[in-house]
């Protein structure tokens, strides 16, 4: 099956022309011309990749994005944000809300379609290498169903914190710079802005607990293995 995407703009020749080109390459497209339009589709169409537009009447595509991705049903699409606007304020509100890529208008068709490929193979690439769950005293890391168990409480992380946080926890104790996350979480093609890692960081501490990733001053970050009696606690 081709991979499913759904297109999010207030736009309607913006819609039409991203539509048609993805079309052309061989992907499923649904179209949505607003935030709550673009909530409910993607409950019904159960997207792979929604590109979102930020600016939107009603309810925004930060408001949008948020939505989808508290909602286990829809938490695991991958959310590339469209946009003229950017200003790193609003790249970082995007990251916050659980986006996991931004690109900015005016779109150059064959440079989307890139991005969306490389981004697609990258999943499929994580699945299949990536098979080994993670068992690290109370937190389990399932990377078949993209789930994290904290003391067996089912826990979804949007797919780029799952990604960050496998990684790390893959090594217990090694430090990754900042320069080989971005690297092996956002690969070679996407440019993002420096704290989008630190935002991505604080996201997933306040869900797993502060102490069990540590920042190393100037270098990156790293994943604190338990210690025996931590974990007979």
């Amino acid at each position: 099956m081709s991979p499913k995407i759904l297109v999010v703009d207030d736009e309607p020749d913006i819609i039409e022309f991203i539509r048609y080109n993805l079309i052309k390459e061989g992907f499923t497209c649904e179209t949505a011309k607003s935030g709550t339009e673009a909530v409910a589709k993607s409950l019904s169409f159960k997207p792979d990749l929604i590109l979102m537009d930020v600016m939107m009447p009603g309810m925004d595509g930060i408001e949008a994005c948020r939505r989808i991705k508290a909602n286990p049903e829809t938490a695991n699409a991958f959310i590339m944000f469209l946009t003229a606007r950017n200003e790193e304020f609003s790249e970082i509100a995007g990251f916050d809300a659980g986006g996991d890529d931004y690109v900015a208008k005016p779109i150059k068709p064959r440079a989307l379609q890139s991005r969306i490929k490389s981004v697609l193979n990258r999943q499929l690439n994580f699945k299949n290498k990536e098979s080994e769950t993670l068992d690290l005293g109370n937190i389990k890391i399932d990377p078949s169903s993209y789930l994290v168990f904290i003391d067996d409480q089912q826990l979804n992380l949007p797919k780029k914190e799952f990604e960050l946080l496998y990684l790390l926890a893959s090594k217990p104790g090694k430090v990754f710079t900042r320069e080989k996350i971005l690297r092996k979480i956002w690969g070679e093609q996407i440019v993002v802005v420096d704290r989008t890692i630190d935002v991505h960081i604080r996201k997933i501490r306040e869900k797993i607990g502060d102490e069990r990733i540590e920042t190393i001053k100037g270098v990156g970050y790293k994943f604190q293995a338990l210690s025996e009696t931590d974990q007979a606690r």
